[in-house]
């Protein structure tokens, strides 16, 4: 794949992940959005790190272009959304779990169907938050 291509794609991807990031900061976004949202982070990451290796530095138009487009992902989606992400995990975890354990005594067909599908989004949270947080210690180290 030569650099344009390369380039061609990035664009495509950089207006995918604007999109992303701008939804991204809504507290009631589905998981799978969420999941979507950190894949296309670091896909378009992936790719600024292929094309700063491909391109000639004499490229400016391009190089602004990957900078702006990193620049969005460090200052919005890390320092910005990113932690708020994370908060909002740890606190809806807290309280579907304080849900789940108030939840005592005999229960009805609906009860018990209902607390199964809260252990389902329990167990879907959780594993997001930890996804979530493996990105949180890969931008730490960068």
């Amino acid at each position: 794949m030569s650099s344009d291509e390369i380039f061609k794609m990035f664009k495509i991807e950089s207006k995918k992940l604007s999109g992303f990031i701008s939804n991204a900061s809504d507290p009631n976004l589905e998981i799978s959005a969420l999941v979507e949202t950190y894949y296309q982070v670091m896909n378009v990451s992936s790719m600024i790190s292929m094309l700063r290796q491909q391109l000639n530095p004499d490229l400016d138009q391009i190089l602004d272009e990957i900078d702006k487009t990193e620049l969005m992902i460090l200052e919005e989606f890390n320092s910005d959304i990113h932690p708020k992400i994370l908060e909002n995990l740890k606190r809806s975890i807290q309280e579907t779990t304080s849900v789940l354990q108030s939840n005592f005594g005999e229960k009805s067909t609906k009860q018990i169907e209902d607390e199964s599908h809260l252990f389902d989004e329990l167990r879907k949270k959780m594993s997001t938050k930890e996804f979530v947080e493996q990105y949180d210690s890969e931008i730490s180290h960068d």
